[in-house]
């Protein structure tokens, strides 16, 4: 925007109108980056600006005397990774030739050395911190140490010089250190702000101190998803938005007053932040990108088996239940037990999905392959873990694929199962077989020895019984175990030609393959002259350069890695990315997306969803289509222009209904959403009945055509509350445009304030506006003339005139316009009858005259209380007046709003608007907050 230096990037990239209608600060930093770097778009001018920006806010301290820091949000695939080597190399140039930089994976430090080199800074040396030892520590005297989160809470197990990776960095970079830190992918230290009763994670916690420590250095936080979810920006505090000399004392104030104001309260943030030059955030644009859906139907064979591992769960929950109260367990235990218990639950019948759209995901390689594409399929977990405890079972061998499913229950009924050896239950219990019991006086020997014989002999029976059950459920998954699908990863390996064929990018140590006398054995995946470190760049490499069409990735392995139709490489065929397994979160499925889709690219991928008919996992899918949408948004200009990509919409077997009420009482009895009374057998809902993500994570465990049947029902319910929520005028719209519809905005006024805070360019604007939101008669006429069903019209009674537009709800009127609420065509006809529209003409011209300075209340009834004393009052006028605060509002946003309460009471209504102005002015900076006369 006001950078003038740098060729142009070299894909279309796009900003959120939002954000786009906010002005970063003036330049006025001069880049020590060699002009051939720049000349030759080694950094383009996208990435030069993200560049220059972070060292101009790194020249600003906060008002506590800690240098402030800056966040790169771009999305994935815009060259986060060149930009943050700009950073670096333009320290290094004005002699800060230390810097760390923390990712999520050790295998993107080569990706590291890669951007250093390709923007000419070869000289930067960069070293992993997991190969330097305390001992080697001085020999590295510059250049970028490279390092995970998880190494900075690493602790050295053979002693040294410094016991923590924490203090040897520390001392690395000495006492008054002002070299830069980058925290890549940043949102991975999240957690440091405890959420409910959860503790802040010893990674985040270890953020925040290194940042406490150097109080200096320049640093720089970079995340495509760091700043969509405000809890989770705890670790940010160099931003300066909290803390002492800013508005918000504490993080938790700046959270409570984000969160209490809705849906676009995070954008406002955002808004901020780039005016105060500490953000930006730009998206490739996914023009060129294509989405299908690809319905995956269940064949009866897999109902069948899906069912039958719904039963063994049901009897599974049913039996921890009555081990659990034999063996009398304390309340942590069975918390423990029941938490490890709902999350087996969740991932055996997330596999089981998985499972069921394998073979057309083979299908569909094979053919993209022909057509002279090629794949990548994205899956969130490789079951490795399951794969060895099997392979430990077997003493190494095997003779089948494992079954991750299988695993997953074996290993918590086996881990889990609360029926304990009777040495361990005594001792949980506190009963010591050894110490003899002093007897009573009144006792005889025998009667003692009969009572504690008695006792010992209750609880071996509640051990008999519990071991019991345990082996009962082991026997049943033996049984089940015939007909669960293998692993997922391995059968995909196995189905599309084996690993020649298959380039695998995933953190497993080792994979199980079927031989060619149609034996089965593990291998491990590390070959003779590849280290396993590189496993996963060689296979990548071999992707990239067209040795192999097929690639498999998870998530451990697709953090920052480049898959794209790179312009630079052999293999230039359209990318076709499946996604086989849909991530937990929305933030992850766009970082796994965002591996096939980058910069350079000589064609955009096309993405493919592999949704199965089990509604359980339209959940998944409509999670992240909304963010998804919210991205294909962006080249339409606005989250809420696009079209439609809901994939929750799912036409389920409409014949199933729930007249079998008992059936869905005892599926969800089943899933421990209803819960049964032990004794009286009342049944109560379960604490978390309305927890939503709960609700649809479970019924994943009902058979098949209950969950169905469930979810229509569910979603019919969710669709009816919305569209009440719309009719009523309820609904979160988010951000509100003014002037984006019929109404029109005047600008009448505007008073300029400076604001408290460390950057310069805070300050305020009030602006006072009028919007003119009647229609006038021709207008009305215009649309009519457009309408041609035969209960279009106009409408009036008792002197009110309504206009419905379109059959169901749509009301214009005379003195305000188009409606907020909508009514139904029922409602309409109630209230008023059908007249000519020359009839209706004189009707609309008064009522379209007199509401330019009459209230509603004095045209229709002839007075106004409000008016009669000198107040005034704005019901039913067309013209509005509105006072609407732009520019750094975050900084004023608790003192106003405490003014407006001490006014108006603490209902008053603030709403988030943006603004366009007649003469097409988007008013500048940012529309907040809005403070009506009047109700809205």
């Amino acid at each position: 925007m006001k950078l003038r230096i740098g060729l142009r990037h070299p894909d279309p990239v796009v900003e959120t109108s939002s954000l786009s209608s906010v002005n970063p600060p003036d330049v006025w930093y001069r880049l020590s980056i060699p002009e051939e770097t720049i000349d030759r778009g080694w950094l383009s001018a996208l990435q030069l600006e993200a560049v220059t920006y972070a060292a101009q806010q790194h020249e600003t301290f906060l008002p506590n005397g800690d240098r402030a820091s800056y966040l790169i949000g771009d999305g994935a695939g815009v060259g986060k990774g060149r930009t943050i080597a700009g950073i670096i190399y333009e320290n290094y140039l004005l002699g800060r030739k230390r810097s760390l930089w923390f990712s999520v994976s050790n295998d993107l430090k080569y990706d590291a050395e890669r951007d250093l080199r390709d923007i000419g800074a070869k000289n930067i040396q960069v070293h992993s911190l997991n190969k330097i030892s305390s001992k080697h520590n001085g020999s590295v005297k510059k250049g970028v140490i490279f390092a995970t989160y998880s190494s900075l809470i690493g602790e050295s197990q053979s002693g040294g010089k410094y016991k923590t990776r924490f203090k040897q960095l520390l001392h690395w970079c000495g006492d008054d250190f002002d070299g830069v830190i980058i925290f890549d992918e940043c949102h991975k230290a999240k957690n440091v702000c405890p959420i409910g009763s959860s503790k802040p994670t010893k990674t985040g916690l270890a953020v925040l101190e290194l940042q406490n420590k150097l109080p200096k250095a320049r640093v720089v936080y970079a995340s495509a998803t760091g700043a969509s979810e405000p809890r989770n920006m705890a670790y940010m505090n160099r931003l300066g938005i909290w803390g002492e000399g800013t508005p918000f004392k504490e993080f938790t104030n700046f959270i409570q007053a984000v969160e209490r104001r809705g849906v676009g309260a995070m954008e406002i943030v955002a808004m901020d932040m780039k005016l105060r030059g500490m953000y930006i955030a730009r998206q490739l644009s996914f023009t060129g990108v294509t989405f299908k859906i690809e319905e995956v139907p269940l064949t009866q064979v897999y109902i069948k088996m899906y069912n039958k591992a719904v039963r063994l769960w049901v009897s599974a929950r049913e039996k921890f239940q009555q081990a659990a109260n034999l063996m009398d367990a304390e309340q942590r235990m069975k918390k423990s037990m029941w938490g490890q218990f709902w999350s087996a639950h969740q991932r055996f019948f997330k596999y089981l999905c998985i499972a069921s759209k394998v073979r057309r995901v083979v299908q569909l390689a094979r053919e993209e392959v022909k057509n002279g594409k090629c794949v990548v399929i994205g899956l969130q977990s490789t079951g490795e873990a399951r794969t060895l405890e099997a392979l430990e079972e077997g003493g190494g061998e095997l003779n089948d694929f494992v079954s991750t499913a299988k695993g997953v229950l074996q290993s918590l009924v086996e881990k889990h199962f609360p029926a304990p050896d009777r040495q361990k239950l005594f001792s949980l219990l506190g009963i010591d077989l050894s110490v003899k019991e002093t007897p009573s006086p009144k006792e005889t020997s025998a009667e003692q020895k009969g009572k504690k014989r008695k006792g010992t002999i209750c609880i071996q029976d509640a051990v008999e019984d519990a071991q019991r059950m345990k082996r009962d459920l082991l026997e049943k998954l033996e049984q089940l175990a015939e007909d669960l699908p293998p692993n997922t990863l391995d059968e995909l390996i196995d189905e599309l030609g084996g690993p020649d064929n298959v380039a695998e990018m995933t953190g497993r140590k080792g994979r199980v393959v079927s031989n060619d006398d149609g034996s089965i054995s593990y291998e491990s995946r590390s070959e003779l002259d590849v280290p396993v470190e590189i496993l996963n760049l060689t296979e990548k490499q071999r992707f990239m350069d067209g040795d192999k069409n097929i690639a498999i990735i998870s998530e451990a392995a697709s953090s920052g890695i480049s898959l794209q139709a790179d312009r630079r490489v052999k293999n230039q065929r359209r990318r076709v990315h499946m996604t086989l397994e849909l991530p937990w979160s929305a933030d992850r499925a766009i970082q796994q997306f965002g591996r096939t889709h980058r910069s350079n690219q000589v064609t955009a991928p096309e993405y493919v969803f592999l949704i199965s008919e089990l509604a359980g996992e339209q959940r998944f899918a409509s999670i992240v289509a909304k963010r998804l949408e919210s991205l294909g948004a962006l080249t339409h200009g606005d989250r809420r222009a696009t079209e439609t990509r809901d994939l929750s919409r799912f036409n389920f077997d409409n014949k199933v209904r729930l007249d079998h009420t008992h059936q869905i009482r005892n599926g969800l009895i089943g899933v421990g959403l209803i819960n049964v009374e032990d004794r009286s057998g009342v049944l109560s809902l379960d604490k978390d009945y309305n927890n939503i993500g709960k609700f649809l994570n479970r019924i994943l465990g009902m058979e098949v055509h209950q969950q169905n049947a469930l979810f229509q029902y569910f979603s019919d319910t969710l669709s009816a509350v919305i569209q009440n929520a719309k009719k009523s005028g309820r609904y979160d719209m988010g951000i509100l445009d003014l002037g984006s519809g019929d109404e029109k905005v005047k600008k009448v006024d505007v008073k300029k304030f400076l604001t408290p805070g460390y950057s310069t360019s805070g300050h305020v604007e009030l602006y006072t506006v009028s919007v003119e939101r009647g229609m006038s008669w021709e207008d009305a006429t215009h649309v009519w003339a457009d309408q041609n069903g035969p209960d279009d019209g106009f409408y009036v009674q008792v002197n009110k005139l309504l206009f419905p537009l379109n059959r169901l709800f749509m009301v214009y009127r005379p003195n305000i316009g188009k409606q907020v609420k909508l009514e139904t065509y029922v409602d309409i006809k109630k209230r008023s009858k059908k007249v000519l529209s020359d009839d209706a003409k004189q009707h609309w011209i008064d009522q379209y005259n007199s509401s330019a300075n009459v209230c509603s209340h004095a045209y229709w009834r002839g007075n106004c209380k409000k008016v009669s004393v000198g107040l005034q009052c704005e019901i039913g006028l067309r013209c509005r007046t509105y006072y609407v605060l732009c520019g750094s509002v975050l900084s004023v946003w608790t003192k106003v709003e405490g003014v407006l309460s001490s006014v108006s009471g603490t209902n008053v209504k603030m709403q988030i608007v943006r603004l366009r102005t007649e003469d097409g002015q988007r008013i500048k900076n940012l529309s907040t907050i809005e403070y009506f006369m009047g109700p809205y």
